[in-house]
């Protein structure tokens, strides 16, 4: 009996992403992992040694996409997932309706969890072309706020496990329910610094413990 490979896990876990519609990062993010867990940086030691995922950490993979035990086992002799660990190559992802809500409702208690994923069933949806997975949904925009970059009805797509860096543009909710869209201009231990899309509003400082979430915007209907 051949003994199972640190590439054909490794392997499995890219082939589990792709296939899912999410980065590595993404996926474990997903799952409740930190999300640097699968990435190509912790599958070896500094010394060089191989570095096994853990069995809990797949476990939860498997949950969180709804694959079973026997799908991720069948894929091991499968050849090696071609895109990136990082990065999902988006066009051979199949096209998903995501759900579609207004800025106001997305404002109002109840309607997304902790992680700032949408709750409930009802909404309307769309179908964007492109780079979306199946945690990404759409926000309408209303209000002037966001000239010129974004005007009222225009459509926003963003996705809660995708990561967040500074020049991003992002979707950010407090903690009083305000929902704002602005470009990430500085992450600290304490505080974020959102610069305004319109040169007509200022720019925002909020401590982190008045944030309730923040996603990266990932397309929009310009």
């Amino acid at each position: 009996m051949e003994k199972l490979t640190h590439e054909q896990i490794w392997s499995a876990i890219d082939r589990l992403a792709l296939q899912t519609g999410y980065s590595v990062s993404g996926l474990a993010k997903r799952a409740g992992l930190d999300p640097t867990t699968f990435n190509k940086s912790k599958r070896f030691t500094s010394g060089g040694r191989e570095r096994w995922p853990s069995t809990e950490s797949i476990a939860k993979i498997l949950r969180c996409t709804d694959t079973s035990v026997q799908d991720f086992m069948g894929s091991l002799t499968q050849p090696a997932a071609t895109a990136s660990t990082d990065t999902v190559d988006y066009r051979t992802v199949p096209q998903r309706s995501v759900p579609l809500i207004g800025f106001a409702q997305a404002g109002v208690g109840g309607f997304f969890d902790d992680g700032g994923f949408p709750v409930g069933q009802g909404w309307d949806e769309i179908a964007p072309p492109g780079n979306v997975t199946e945690s990404s949904y759409a926000l309408k925009v209303s209000g002037d706020s966001m000239m010129p970059l974004y005007r009222e009805g225009d459509i926003l797509v963003i996705d809660p496990t995708a990561l967040v860096h500074r020049g991003d543009r992002v979707v950010v909710k407090t903690t009083e329910g305000e929902v704002l869209a602005k470009t990430l201009e500085k992450r600290t231990s304490n505080a974020l610094e959102l610069k305004s899309l319109n040169p007509e509003h200022s720019d925002l400082i909020y401590p982190l413990d008045e944030i309730d979430w923040i996603a990266r915007i990932v397309w929009a209907s310009q």
